[in-house]
Order: C-alpha cells, then sequence, then structure tokens
C-alpha cells in the first residue's frame, strides 16, 4: 500500500492540448480538471478529533513536555542504570496467536551495527505541505540520533532498510503487502498487529534482526496522520528512538519519552544518555541484562560525573 501510495499522490492528468486546427494560429492549451481533495472516510475524521481531544487533555494536564527535563526531574547514576536495563533488556509486548499483547519480557541487546536508510512513505490522505513538514521533523530529529549513536543516518530512497508510514486509518489497515515486502522476517504478528491497532495505540515500532543476533537488518515505524502536531511529533520521537533499540517503557523513567504517562512529548537529556550507552563501543548486541549491567554502571558514571 504505502509505497504505491507515494506513486500515486505524484501522478495525476498532465494538462491536454487541443489538435491543431488548420489556421496560423497555435493551438491553446487546455488545463485537465483539477484532481478532487482526498476525502478520508468518516472513521478517520472520527479519529481526528478525538486524538485532537486527547491532546488537547495532555497539554491541559501539563503533558507532553518538549523542555527535555530540568531541575524538578533529577535523576542518579543508579536509576538511570535501572532504567536502560528495562528499557533496553526487556520488550513491552510478546506474541500471543500472532497477536502482539503487552506483556514485559526480557531480551537481549538489540540495536543496529550500519547505516540506517531511512524512507518516509506518505499515504494519499497527506498533503504536500504536511509532508514537507513531517520531512523536515524527521530530517532533524534523525540529525540528533546519529550525533548520539554514532550512526550513519540518512533520508534516502535507495535500498532503504528503515521504512517510516504516515497513513489514515484506511490507508493503515491495507498497509500488509506493504510491510511484507520489507523483508521476508516480517512476520504474520507484525502485519496483525499493525493492521489492528487500536485507537489508544498512537503509534508503533518493530524491527527484525539480520543473520547476526542482536543486529538489526530492518525496522518499518507506523504513525496515524490523524494526529495533531505535536502528538504527530511526539510519535516521531519516541518510535525513530525505539527502532533503535530501546524497546519497552518503564513507569519509573523521569524524564523520558520511555514512559507511558506522556508526561514528557520529546526526548529528553535522559533517553539522550540512554541512547549514547545502548551505542557505546563496550556494549555488544546480544548481551543478557545480567552481562550489560556492570557494562551500564560504568558509562552512567561517566556520563554523570560519578553522581551516584
Amino acid at each position: 500500500m504505502a509505497a504505491g501510495l507515494c506513486a500515486l499522490a505524484a501522478c495525476g492528468p498532465m494538462g491536454l492540448r487541443n489538435s491543431p486546427v488548420p489556421t496560423a494560429r497555435p493551438a491553446v492549451p487546455v488545463a485537465a480538471p483539477a484532481a478532487p481533495p482526498f476525502q478520508p472516510s468518516e472513521t478517520s475524521r472520527a479519529l481526528r478529533d478525538f486524538y485532537g481531544r486527547i491532546q488537547q487533555n495532555y497539554l491541559t494536564q501539563g503533558l507532553l513536555r518538549v523542555d527535555g527535563g530540568g531541575p524538578d526531574t533529577p535523576f542518579t547514576e543508579r536509576q538511570l542504570v535501572e532504567n536502560f536495563i528495562r528499557i533496553a533488556l526487556f520488550e513491552e509486548f510478546t506474541n500471543v496467536g500472532n497477536q502482539l499483547v503487552r506483556r514485559e519480557t526480557e531480551t537481549r541487546l538489540h540495536r543496529w551495527d550500519g547505516p540506517i536508510r531511512m524512507k518516509l512513505e506518505f499515504g494519499d490522505s497527506v498533503p504536500a505541505a504536511q509532508r514537507a513538514k513531517d520531512t523536515q521533523a524527521v530530517s532533524g530529529y534523525v540529525d540528533r540520533l546519529a550525533r548520539l549513536t554514532g550512526l550513519s543516518i540518512t533520508l534516502t530512497s535507495k535500498n532503504p532498510n528503515y521504512f517510516v508510514y504516515f497513513v489514515n486509518e484506511d490507508e493503515r489497515m491495507t498497509i500488509g503487502p506493504a510491510l511484507r515486502s520489507i523483508s521476508p522476517d516480517v512476520d504474520l504478528t507484525a502485519v496483525n498487529t499493525v493492521q489492528n491497532m487500536p485507537r489508544s495505540t498512537l503509534c508503533l515500532v518493530f524491527a527484525v534482526d539480520g543473520p547476526v543476533d542482536g543486529v538489526y537488518a530492518k525496522a518499518a515505524s507506523v504513525i496515524r496522520t490523524e494526529h495533531p502536531d505535536l502528538l504527530r511529533l511526539s510519535c516521531i520521537h519516541e518510535e525513530l528512538a525505539q527502532g533503535l533499540g530501546l524497546p519497552n517503557d518503564s513507569p519509573a523513567a523521569r524524564p523520558s519519552i520511555f514512559n507511558d504517562d506522556e508526561e514528557f512529548g520529546l526526548l529528553t537529556t535522559h533517553d539522550e544518555f540512554l541512547l549514547r550507552m545502548l551505542y557505546d563501543p563496550r556494549m555488544r548486541p546480544g548481551m543478557t541484562a545480567t552481562q550489560a549491567r556492570p557494562i551500564a554502571q560504568q558509562i552512567a558514571r561517566e556520563l554523570l560525573g560519578g553522581e551516584s
């Protein structure tokens, strides 16, 4: 779906010309009729209203903060280590009958070990102005992620290995063929999870290993286009960062976007430390929590200057 959507959005009547008439006057171009604007379904329109109310409710409560944390959100070396272990070495969901259900399970350390070539896929529901805005937001953010991790992360259509889908409700429900085309390792569970997202799931990401256990080879994020601006940007921040190897959330993590309380909407200083820990050369893909803990303690001590 999504791969085709971009092509369809770019294609349209290119204009018609009258046949020449036997006079000295040149033929006059006739403009093709404008394509009708995209009309979202009633369900999609209802979701747009719903997420608009959700964002306003969060803001009224002082949530979706964009300040990255401050004096009111201190954290210690010990807290940083525990948050890293919980967020990097545990997964939020587990597979039950080809569906992902929320059940925390221990895993091994996962991350990318080579360049990320990220491709943005827009559904027909996304107008050109919004596509430009989303592209700009992702571009600036991946530059930040690249600096934190040391990875090469570029936006490109050439041989992509990380796909970011901006789709509305109707487009998301037909996304299966596009997801399966990413990799033969994208299984029915991932497809079902995306196509059956409840409205309580704002956005999601999944990644698959390559030949080396613990090293990601492909990933895909799905972001609802019904979201208003801040909720949409919050999804970009959380899902793209989680797709780098921080798959879990923790109610103890603060200040952090890896916490379902939605206090913070954008990547925080605490979260930057998590990414730096994950991509420190002393960490290795495939490590268990027991193996990673003493290394995490050492790195956290260095990052926080010995604060305990």
